[in-house]
């Protein structure tokens, strides 16, 4: 079976149930499961951090299901759920710093007890606030649950655009320039602006069914202009990590797909900006 084929079939077998849980699945629910989702990812993190020792990994990856329990429990008493809230805020400016380190390609990238440390810090800044801002847009009313889908529709939506925007036209408008050669050579100009095309389609169409009202379609429009371009951010960073320790995947969990990391990347960096701009847009 060719890897296009497989892939294909894993993708089309795990998205029922992915749209399934975020639609009809209780937030409680959900965020559970994401929380094991991610935590998955952040376990493949650790991985390309160079953390080889089980006892050792398992021991970072309960600090960080503490860190959730302990926000969870923080955030009962508080009926605008601040700690949460806070912390997707902190995920959405790490996110901007990490747009310095792609910038400066050779940061931490020996295999010294200091660069794990950083890269260590990095998994918990990107995988702890999106797991909270994944919660935030399910529980957020009016139709939380359609709003988490179009949010991740739009990063669905764009790295498909971006795959056969990159395919079709790839090196023919910008002469050949790629987007970050260095991290990702097969990465292209155009399939960022095809990646573009098709998350803004689907933030306009998932708006209109989510209840947004046309005077609000400016808003939601621009949000997932950032929500691109942040979750294009997600996955250059992965690929600095894997480029870093001479990875092709972070993992071999998903036929086709590599690690389950390679599946969220771009997820983990859009949905803190998806959700801040939610928030400041009122949609």
């Amino acid at each position: 079976m060719s890897a296009t084929r497989t892939r294909v079939i894993a993708a089309l077998v795990m998205a029922p149930f992915a749209i399934g849980a975020i639609l009809l699945l209780p937030t409680s629910w959900l965020v559970m499961l994401a929380a094991l989702v991610f935590l998955v990812g952040l376990w493949e993190w650790f991985k390309l951090a160079e953390i080889d020792d089980t006892l050792q990994r398992t021991v970072l990856l309960t600090a960080n299901l503490l860190l959730m329990v302990l926000l969870v429990w923080a955030s009962r008493g508080s009926t605008d759920l601040v700690p949460l809230r806070l912390m997707a805020l902190v995920g959405a400016g790490w996110w901007l710093l990490a747009l310095l380190w792609l910038r400066f390609f050779h940061f931490a990238s020996d295999h010294e007890t200091w660069a794990r440390v950083f890269k260590l810090a990095a998994g918990t800044l990107a995988v702890v606030p999106a797991w909270c801002a994944l919660g935030l847009i399910h529980s957020s009313q009016p139709n939380g649950h359609i709003w988490l889908f179009v949010a991740l529709a739009i990063v669905w939506a764009a790295d498909s655009g971006a795959y056969f925007a990159g395919r079709h036209f790839g090196g023919r408008w910008f002469a050949g320039r790629k987007l970050a050669p260095r991290i990702s050579p097969n990465k292209t100009l155009e399939g960022l602006l095809g990646g573009l095309a098709a998350g803004m389609l689907v933030a306009a169409v998932g708006a209109l069914l989510a209840g947004a009202g046309m005077a609000q379609l400016p808003g939601v429009l621009l949000v997932a202009i950032f929500t691109v371009l942040f979750s294009v951010v997600g996955d250059l960073f992965e690929s600095l990590l894997k480029r870093h320790v001479g990875a092709k995947d972070s993992g071999d969990v998903i036929p086709g797909h590599g690690g389950v990391l390679d599946r969220i990347d771009g997820v983990l960096a859009a949905l803190p900006i998806f959700v801040l701009g939610k928030e400041v847009f009122g949609f």
